[in-house]
């Protein structure tokens, strides 16, 4: 038997800048023998094929990686995954469903770093959905993988109070430190796992559109507030002004009181916007036009004629 203190051969299935942090602890612990990330995809005003950070950050440590266009039906792949000899692969933000044949290849499975407290939020957007939802607790897992979509056994579960100010990136990264804390501990006791099965009932977090960055007025002030945090950095907060779509750089709750329409302005204050919600008001601190640079919300209605009693849709 392999001792507990021993480096692992791993492969290690990410793609974007969230989980380089979480290749490079495992390079630092552990015999990263492969790294697979998605297909390179257009980025940038010129939409130059890009590498994913992952294979950029691998490729920089010298690792080889592998980009394959589909897993489903890949028996070159496969084979490919079976010569390496895994004890383990780690994934954490691969974006691709695992099909059953590839799942069966390492030792002890497939790992997942998953930022929720499963089950619940299972899926692409866990951090952003528990935000918008304004839960007070979260947690970070790490899943032995199964065929369906986060709905493996736990093997290891932190949880934390959501701090009252947190935004989607702030605690994504928080639960990802943690979590990667919490997979080296795994991966040094992977003969002695005590796996908790989830319940088939669960959550799930769908990936985010640019409509659930909408500034909804009618909802509660702490609602809009925490869309906001959970809408970071895509698609933003927006509302409309006289057509035109407005980004929210930056809002609070008001503590102030107000009786007004939902959406509409109670007040341009010397440094932002009050603006009545369904219960409670919010104060718009900065924001940016289409076209234009960010600026102060109060600097922006003198300049656009937004005036008390005005209506944001």
């Amino acid at each position: 038997m392999m001792s507990p203190s021993q480096p692992r051969r791993i492969a290690f299935f990410g793609s974007p800048a969230w989980a380089v942090p979480v290749l490079e602890a495992l390079h630092d612990h552990h015999q990263v023998v492969l790294v697979v990330a998605q297909p390179d995809k257009p980025a940038g005003r010129g939409l130059l094929l890009t590498p994913p950070p992952v294979a950029q950050r691998a490729r920089q440590l010298g690792l080889p990686v592998a980009q394959p266009q589909k897993l489903r039906n890949n028996a070159e792949f496969v084979e490919q995954i079976k010569a390496l000899n895994l004890d383990a692969a780690v994934t954490a933000a691969y974006g691709k469903i695992l099909p059953a044949e590839l799942l069966e290849v390492p030792r002890y499975g497939f790992l997942n770093l998953h930022p929720s407290d499963l089950p619940k939020y299972r899926g692409p957007a866990p951090v952003q959905w528990t935000l918008i939802n304004g839960d007070p607790e979260t947690a970070v897992c790490i899943m032995q993988t199964d065929p369906g979509m986060d709905t493996g056994p736990v093997v290891a579960r932190w949880r934390t109070k959501v701090e009252p100010d947190e935004d989607a990136v702030q605690l994504a990264n928080r639960l990802r430190d943690r979590g990667t804390q919490l997979l080296l501990e795994v991966l040094r006791n992977l003969e002695h796992l005590t796996p908790e099965p989830q319940p088939p009932q669960g959550t799930h977090a769908p990936m985010l559109k640019k409509e659930d960055g909408r500034v909804r007025w009618a909802d509660a002030a702490q609602a809009i507030y925490d869309r906001h945090r959970g809408v970071q950095p895509w698609p933003g907060s927006w509302f409309e002004h006289e057509g035109k779509r407005v980004k929210v750089i930056s809002l609070r709750p008001w503590e102030g009181r107000g009786s007004a329409a939902a959406g509409a302005v109670l007040e341009v204050a010397p440094d932002s916007l009050i603006v009545a919600a369904g219960e409670g008001a919010v104060a718009l601190l900065e924001v940016q036009p289409e076209g234009k640079r960010p600026m102060r919300a109060a600097d922006w209605a003198r300049g656009y004629g937004v005036k008390v009693g005005t209506h944001l849709a």
